[in-house]
């Protein structure tokens, strides 16, 4: 049954080539078991080497790994590999073999089978592992370049979309406004449905589409973040209300005369972002300067133990150490809970409940395994240290390379207020021939509704940018009440340099 199984199988697989394909294609792109494997394989990989220079068994590490939730994916690898062993009675290299030919992922398959491998052989386990974390990093340092020049031609390809599909309906007008176009028979363009439904509908589906394929290549570091999100809860249901009424409630118009509408949307989304842009910076500055520190302090326990220090007055004396920004807070806190008698799992709990960062908390997390399990040996210490280094510097300058599209966003906000600016005022003040008027009466009407789209769309567009440059959507906030500032500035700025050209005033 197992070899019709087998075969049958085969057959499939041979005759759906073009199907694979595809998948393979798209599997970086729709996130698959494949491609989460990947992401957390080098942790992993770290977590084995420096089990095995603990002198930890092969199944108590999978056992290990069944235990951290940190790695959601390949603890449930783990889980499978611990169950198969313990109730199938299976051996662990029989499992891990098994494994290696049915993952669809490269490096996960190297990485077993070339463990398996190194067993078999009786070489050396650790230097194996050594050799394979630094070939995965390396590997790794790559994948984030590429990956860089993958979403800086996305930011591009929003950047282009975003004009064009402003400019879509002011160039529909004025193509079918034309006497010409009336002459065969073309109905009247512009209706308020159809303005509705392009700017307030179409034109942000378009970001939330990018937004997704950007979420699906751009991981954050940061885990539960929740906080900006409820923040910007109760100020968006009140600001949405505020500006349904003026807009719809005849008796609140009068608003609108002392604050016209393009100025009272944007206040109300800075009061929207502001709140959730504070509580992000705050979590992010703390998140940030422990990424930066973490490497250091390990480096500074791994030294202090190689003098021959106990593991735990290696961490006293590491946690000392000046100059690790807030993270220094934290490694006070973890001195004093250990001069407590406070044990190392339950100052990871604390640590957990305090650090938001996904890096810190593994590299923490395996640090405590190293001392609980293998004594705190000088090499796996040592090998901790050295890639948790290499981690840092990779997440360092992959969010240097992305900074300068903040600019670009910048430069596509002020761009866009200056084109739709400059396209309806000449559209609503300059009369030409075999242009009816009807279309152009319409425009005027609903100036201020367009300048809002326009806020909007900046608006929204920071949420894009922030997930770009950060990994994460709620480090848009302060971007998106940035960008929505500098359009609605550069919309009044532009207004005005068009009044004192063309001589007249919206």
């Amino acid at each position: 049954m197992k070899s019709f199984l087998r075969n049958l199988a085969g057959e499939t697989m041979t005759s759906s080539n073009v199907k694979n394909i595809i998948n393979r294609f798209l599997a970086p792109l729709l996130g698959t078991q494949a491609g989460q494997i990947d992401s957390e394989l080098p942790f992993v990989a770290m977590m084995f080497t420096v089990m095995a220079a603990s002198g930890v068994t092969l199944h108590e590490s999978w056992k290990k790994l069944g235990s951290i939730n940190l790695l959601p994916t390949v603890q449930k690898e783990a889980k499978d590999v611990v169950r198969q062993v313990e109730v199938l009675g299976y051996d662990t290299l029989t499992v891990m073999y098994k494994k290696a030919e049915e993952t669809k992922s490269k490096l996960y398959r190297d990485f077993l089978a070339g463990y398996v491998s190194a067993v078999k052989s009786g070489g050396s386990l650790v230097s194996f592992l050594n050799s394979k974390l630094r070939s995965i990093f390396e590997m790794r340092t790559a994948d984030e370049k590429r990956s860089v020049e993958q979403l800086g031609a996305l930011v591009e390809a929003y950047s282009v979309m975003l004009i064009v599909s402003l400019c879509v309906y002011l160039l529909v007008i004025v193509i079918f406004s034309t006497s010409f176009t009336l002459r065969l028979g073309a109905v009247e363009p512009s209706t308020s449905a159809d303005m509705y439904v392009l700017i307030f509908f179409a034109t942000p589906l378009i970001s939330f589409v990018f937004m997704a394929i950007a979420n699906k290549m751009r991981k954050s570091t940061l885990v539960g973040i929740k906080e900006p999100y409820i923040r910007a809860l109760l100020p968006t249901i009140g600001t949405l209300g505020l500006v349904l009424a003026v807009v719809f409630v005849p008796q609140l118009e009068s608003i609108t005369q002392m604050l016209p509408l393009p100025m009272l949307v944007t206040i109300c989304f800075v009061m929207i972002s502001i709140p959730s842009a504070i509580n992000y910076h705050k979590i992010a500055k703390k998140t940030f300067s422990a990424e930066d520190g973490m490497p250091s302090f390990l480096r500074d326990v791994t030294e202090a133990r190689k003098t021959g220090l106990s593991p735990e007055k290696s961490i006293i004396h590491a946690s000392k150490r000046k100059g690790h920004g807030e993270f220094s807070e934290n490694l006070r806190l973890v001195r004093d809970q250990l001069e407590w008698g406070v044990s190392l799992r339950k100052i990871f709990r604390n640590i957990k409940s305090e650090i938001r960062s996904w890096p810190v908390l593994l590299n923490f997390l395996i640090l405590v395994e190293t001392i609980e399990v293998g004594g705190g040996s000088t090499t796996a210490l040592e090998i901790l240290s050295e890639y948790s280094e290499k981690n840092r510097d990779i997440e360092k300058n992959k969010r240097a390379m992305l900074k300068p599209y903040i600019i670009l966003s910048l430069l596509w906000s002020v761009l866009m207020a200056l084109t739709i600016t400059s396209m309806v005022y000449l559209l609503t003040h300059i009369s030409l021939p075999g242009l009816v008027d009807t279309p152009f009466v319409t425009i005027q009407s609903q100036v201020g509704l367009f300048l809002v789209a326009i806020i909007f769309q900046c608006w929204l567009s920071g949420f894009f940018i922030g997930k770009i440059s950060e990994g994460s959507f709620a480090a848009g906030f302060k971007y998106a009440a940035v960008l929505a500032v500098t359009c609605y500035v550069s919309l009044v700025v532009s207004e005005n340099i068009m009044a004192s050209l063309m001589g007249g005033m919206f």
